[in-house]
Parts: C-alpha cells; sequence; structure tokens
C-alpha cells in the first residue's frame, strides 16, 4: 500500500474526533512474581471466534506492561458503571493500586480477578505488534465468566466516564 498525499492529522484533532466513540472499560492483571500489576485499559475488544482471541492496546510508555508481558498471561476485568473509582486507581502510576482492592486467582492463569466486575476474559500472550506508539496485544482466552447482570458496563466518552448523553 502507498502512502496518500493527504496534509497531517493534527493529534488534537486526532483525540477529540476519537473521543466521540464511546468505549467500555476494563482493567489489565496479571502477577510479577508475587506481587499483582495491572492497568486501566478502554481499547479492548474481541478479535477472533476460532481462535477465541481478545485485543487491546498498550502504551509504549507503560511502566506495568513490562512487568506483565514476561509472564505471558492476563486477566482482563470488565468493569462495572459502579467501579469508576477502582478504574481512576488503577489509571495513574506509581501507586499500590491493589491497596483494599479485593480480589481472587482466576482460573486459568492465576491473574488477579477483581471483584464485582461484569465480568472476566483471562488470557494466555498469544502476540505482541507494533502499533506505532502503542503495542497491540493478542490474547488466546483460556477461561471467561460474566457473573454479574445487575448493572451496566463502565462507559468513557468524550474524555469522560459516564453514558454519551450525560456527556453531550
Amino acid at each position: 500500500m502507498g502512502q496518500l498525499d493527504a496534509p497531517a492529522v493534527d493529534p488534537a484533532a486526532f483525540r477529540h474526533v476519537l473521543g466521540h466513540f464511546c468505549s467500555g472499560v476494563t482493567i489489565i492483571t496479571a502477577n510479577d512474581g508475587d506481587e499483582p500489576v495491572g492497568f486501566a485499559c478502554q481499547s479492548f475488544s474481541s478479535l477472533s471466534l476460532d481462535p477465541p482471541l481478545v485485543t487491546f492496546f498498550v502504551a509504549k510508555t507503560s511502566t506495568t506492561w513490562p512487568r506483565i508481558q514476561p509472564g505471558g498471561k492476563f486477566c482482563v476485568n470488565v468493569l462495572a458503571d459502579d467501579q469508576e473509582q477502582l478504574c481512576r486507581g488503577f489509571a495513574v502510576s506509581g501507586a499500590d493500586k491493589f491497596a483494599g482492592v479485593a480480589h481472587k486467582p482466576a482460573p486459568a492463569t492465576g491473574s488477579p480477578l477483581l471483584e464485582g466486575t461484569l465480568a472476566y476474559i483471562d488470557c494466555t500472550l498469544e502476540q505482541v505488534v507494533d502499533g506505532g506508539d502503542h503495542e497491540i496485544v493478542v490474547g488466546r482466552v483460556q477461561a471467561l465468566e460474566a457473573p454479574r447482570d445487575d448493572a451496566g458496563p463502565l462507559l468513557f466518552y468524550k474524555g469522560k466516564f459516564g453514558h454519551p448523553a450525560q456527556n453531550a
């Protein structure tokens, strides 16, 4: 494929326009030795049914992903609409993100499965691909469940949590 002679895309305009796409919010967790680690991630998606694959994108500047990748396994925790504060705790760098956070080992990988999530997808690392200033992570699903039916998803739209109508 050749490159088009198109004007450069302004990063602020790119962020503004793509912010109009509503996304769910997840927390990617794993164990670094005996220490649980994790980060908030809104760029998660299913990829394939056969084989069962999921994908997410992580910034190359992440300090948590380099602690997860070598272990080759992780758990995607899909957040409920009542878990905004949990998400905010995992969106910061350097803090003890698991302080006061209830979790148990995910069934296939032993990665931290956070209490109260809408769903979880327990994965082994399939592939990592370069994606500009991000890495594209592909995980093979080993176990999954959606244990909660009493809440909706935590959504992110136009740079804020909540329903798109609330952020209009």
